[in-house]
C-alpha cells in the first residue's frame, strides 16, 4: 500500500478538549474508545503508531475516530481506508470490507479507489473455505477480484488479483467435483454428470477439468449413454493425453461394450467411483 504522508506536529500541538473523558464512542468492534477531543494530526499520528506496533485493532478504532471527529478533512479519507487496512491485519475481514465500502461511496474516483477496491477483494479472498462447505464467500471473492481487473486492469492490484482469479475458479471447480462425486458414490449418475459438465464448461482451464472428463465417461456409461461417454472420452484424450484420467477413461470404454437398445432405461453394470 502506498504510505499515507503524515505532516510534523509543531511543539504544543497536542491540545486535549475540556469535554475530557466525558462521552465515549464504540468502535466497529464493540470496544469503547474514550471520547477525547484531539487535532486531526495528533488523532491520526497516534492511529499510526498503534499500526505500526502491530496493535492492529487499536489502530482501526483510532483511524474510525479521526472521520467521527473530523469528517470533512482530507485526514478523514485518509483514515478511512488506514482503518481498513488496520481491520485487515486484525483479520477482522467484515470490518475491512466495510470500510473500504465506505470509503468507495464517498470517493469512488479517489486515486486510492484501486486499493479499496483491492481490499474488499482480499477480505473475501482470506475467508475462502474448504469445498466442502458453503462456497458463497469464495464466489464473492471471485466477483470481487474480476471487478477489480475490469476497473484497474494496468495497475498492480490487478495484476495480483489476476492471479488469484485462477486460484479461486480452481476452488469453486472444486467444489463442483466434490459434489459431483457424492451423488456418484450415491449411484445418482444424472446429478454426477451435471456437476462435471458444469466444470467442463465453465471451469475448463482448471486443474479439475481432466478428471471430470473421465468422470463423464463414468456417469455416462452408468447411465447407458455409450456415445456421450465415448464423445468425452475422445476430448480428454485430445487434451489430457497421457494422463491417469485418461488411462482410467480408456478402461472404462473397454469394459463397456455396445449395450442392447433397451439398456438405457436400467443401469449398466455398476462401476465404483474412482479415487474417492
Amino acid at each position: 500500500m502506498r504510505s499515507l504522508p503524515i505532516r510534523p506536529l509543531a511543539l504544543g500541538a497536542v491540545v486535549l478538549s475540556a469535554f475530557g473523558l466525558s462521552a465515549c464512542a464504540r468502535s466497529n468492534q464493540g470496544a469503547d474508545i474514550p471520547y477525547v477531543a484531539r487535532d486531526v494530526s495528533t488523532l491520526y499520528m497516534a492511529a499510526k503508531q498503534r499500526l505500526d506496533r502491530g496493535q492492529y485493532k487499536q489502530a482501526a478504532a483510532l483511524f474510525d475516530e479521526v472521520e467521527r471527529q473530523h469528517p470533512y478533512s482530507v485526514w478523514a479519507r485518509r483514515a478511512q481506508l488506514m482503518s481498513a487496512f488496520s481491520y485487515y491485519l486484525n483479520k477482522d475481514y467484515t470490518e475491512s470490507i466495510q470500510s473500504a465500502q465506505r470509503f468507495l461511496a464517498v470517493h469512488p474516483g479517489n486515486r486510492d479507489a484501486p486499493y479499496a477496491y483491492y481490499l474488499i477483494a482480499l477480505g473475501y479472498y482470506e475467508q475462502i473455505t474448504d469445498v466442502t462447505r458453503d462456497q458463497k464467500i469464495t464466489q464473492q471473492a471471485l466477483d470481487s477480484l474480476g471487478e477489480l481487473s475490469r476497473r484497474y486492469p494496468n495497475t498492480r492490484y490487478a495484476a495480483d488479483a489476476r492471479l488469484k482469479v485462477d486460484l479461486v475458479r480452481d476452488h469453486l471447480a472444486g467444489k463442483e467435483m466434490e459434489v459431483g462425486r457424492f451423488y456418484g458414490r450415491r449411484g445418482q449418475w444424472l446429478a454426477a454428470s451435471m456437476r462435471y459438465r458444469s466444470v467442463v464448461d465453465q471451469f475448463q482451464t482448471t486443474s479439475h477439468a481432466p478428471e471430470a472428463l473421465m468422470r463423464l465417461v463414468e456417469a455416462y456409461l452408468n447411465l447407458g449413454l455409450r456415445d456421450e461417454a465415448r464423445k468425452s472420452a475422445a476430448v480428454l484424450g485430445a487434451n489430457y493425453p497421457g494422463t491417469e484420467w485418461y488411462e482410467r477413461a480408456y478402461e472404462l470404454m473397454g469394459e463397456n461394450p455396445v449395450l442392447p437398445p433397451q439398456a438405457p432405461q436400467k443401469p449398466a453394470t455398476e462401476i465404483d467411483p474412482v479415487g474417492t
